[in-house]
């Protein structure tokens, strides 16, 4: 297919270079173009420094931006210069209530519009093992389904426009809750004199095993932080479930409290210290006041 891709992020780069390595004419465009320039420079693809001239023609357009004003900004200067019947697939987390909007708007010019977040994280998109989880015209869905494997291990349609977020949402309900419950044990590991990683060996073969423990047990014990999915990157995430629940009311109390820890861990210092850092403010508070 011919692709434009918007964002070259630590997300959007390496799915992009996914596409290319797949067989795909892709050009890309970021808001510092000198991002895009590198890119094309490594990946062999297009770049512009114009988003219109970027998308021109284009049959799929995919953009990873930042947040509902970003996706809104970008899609409604872009998608008419994309080719008649393109399909458009927003892969940033943003609001259910702006995917609703833009697949209204792409429906009114001839395109079609996807939301559709991923979870994985950076070494997700790296290693191509991301999942999608998408809303919207299920035709449409299905034109660019194979296409979107390239950088993804599973891609699943989960209903009308906005119902990729509101997955997505669930998702980082499941997080909050997760890494604070391993934050709270790593800590109670430290206080009670045990070895963390005796400890991890034991229980991470039984039922409180998970892909956090896994992954993020060790730099909970190491108090290191400098990597991964960012605390201010979570706490806009929460907050668009925070707004969603109280829409729909769902009574969300743990996240709630989870996201006011991460307010914490920013005032230590942590706004791009990974989500597992929720460890760092139980380390703080044993610290003589």
């Amino acid at each position: 297919m011919k692709i434009a891709f918007a964002g070259m992020g630590v997300m959007g780069a390496p799915m992009a270079r996914h596409l290319k390595a797949a067989g795909h004419e892709v050009t890309v465009f970021n808001r510092s173009p000198e991002k895009a320039e590198a890119w094309a420079k490594a990946n062999g693809g297009g770049w512009s420094a114009s988003l219109v001239e970027a998308v021109k023609g284009a049959e799929l357009f995919v953009l990873c931006v930042g947040n509902d004003d970003d996706v809104r900004q970008v899609v409604t200067e872009a998608a008419a210069a994309t080719a008649e019947g393109a399909v458009i697939v927003d892969h940033t987390t943003a609001s259910a209530h702006v995917a609703r909007e833009m697949a209204e708007f792409c429906a009114g010019i001839g395109r079609a519009f996807v939301d559709a977040p991923v979870s994985g994280g950076q070494a997700g998109a790296e290693n191509g093992q991301l999942t999608v989880m998408a809303g919207g015209d299920k035709a449409a869905f299905d034109r660019v389904e194979p296409v979107l494997r390239a950088y993804s291990k599973a891609v699943t349609h989960m209903g009308p426009s906005g119902a990729g977020q509101l997955t997505k949402m669930v998702n980082q309900i499941c997080l909050a809750g997760l890494i604070q419950g391993l934050a709270e044990a790593n800590h109670f590991v430290k206080c009670s004199g045990l070895d963390p990683e005796t400890v991890y060996a034991a229980i991470s073969k039984g039922a409180a095993q998970s892909w956090q423990m896994d992954n993020r047990w060790k730099p909970m014990t190491d108090n290191r932080f400098d990597f991964g999915f960012a605390v201010d990157w979570m706490r806009k995430d929460l907050g668009l479930v925070l707004d969603e629940a109280r829409a729909n009311g769902a009574h969300l109390a743990v996240t709630a409290l989870v996201d006011q820890f991460y307010s914490e861990v920013q005032t230590l210092g942590g706004r791009r210290w990974d989500t597992s850092s929720l460890a760092a403010r139980l380390e703080d508070r044993r610290k003589p006041r």
